[in-house]
């Protein structure tokens, strides 16, 4: 599967990019998620549960971080496996512009999936994508407002929802993955 898109931030490149390498920040914000834990520099232990349709799995996995250009950019490798439930694979790349009212973060994703979960059919999977990539967003837009309140008196313009497409940026796709792995992901990422 392969995606892209780009979400509107109402924090600066700085303060997004601190929330995005924040393993407490991205295990809060990522649904089902149970541990995304710093193992070794640049490296993450990953372990999610989720239902998907008929199906609940736990899905333990690895994201590896490279080519990372503070506070812009970075790629992202991963894996994850659920068992008998399946698992998911692949890589991301995560940039972040800054522009008058934020930033902007934008995307790309490519990954693959196998096992029951991969079974379950591309609609049922793409509305628990979209489902959980919004789950996710509002969590991370929540999160990002409450460490980083507006200046008394400043206008803010919320966040718009996440694209229609149901797309998660990388690194939640790379956590998501974890959580979905085997159905999707999308975005999981996380």
């Amino acid at each position: 599967m392969d995606m892209q898109g780009s979400r509107p931030l109402a924090v600066t490149q700085q303060q997004a990019w601190e929330a995005l390498n924040d393993p407490e920040i991205l295990k809060t914000c990522i649904p089902g998620c149970e541990k995304f834990e710093l193992t070794e520099p640049n490296t993450y232990a990953v372990g999610t549960a989720i239902k998907i349709g008929p199906v609940s799995a736990r899905f333990n996995g690895r994201v590896v971080l490279t080519d990372i250009v503070p506070p812009e950019s970075y790629k992202l490798s991963f894996d994850a496996q659920g068992g008998v439930a399946g698992f998911g694979k692949g890589t991301s790349a995560v940039l972040l512009k800054p522009t008058d009212s934020g930033c902007d973060l934008s995307y790309t994703v490519h990954s693959s999936v196998g096992g029951k979960i991969a079974q379950l059919g591309q609609r049922l999977i793409d509305g628990a994508a979209k489902s959980l990539a919004e789950d996710f967003f509002r969590r991370f837009d929540e999160e990002l407002q409450r460490r980083y309140p507006a200046a008394p008196g400043a206008v803010v313009a919320a966040p718009p929802p996440a694209p229609a497409s149901g797309g998660i940026p990388t690194w939640a796709w790379a956590a998501i993955a974890v959580v979905i792995a085997g159905i999707i992901y999308m975005a999981t990422q996380a």
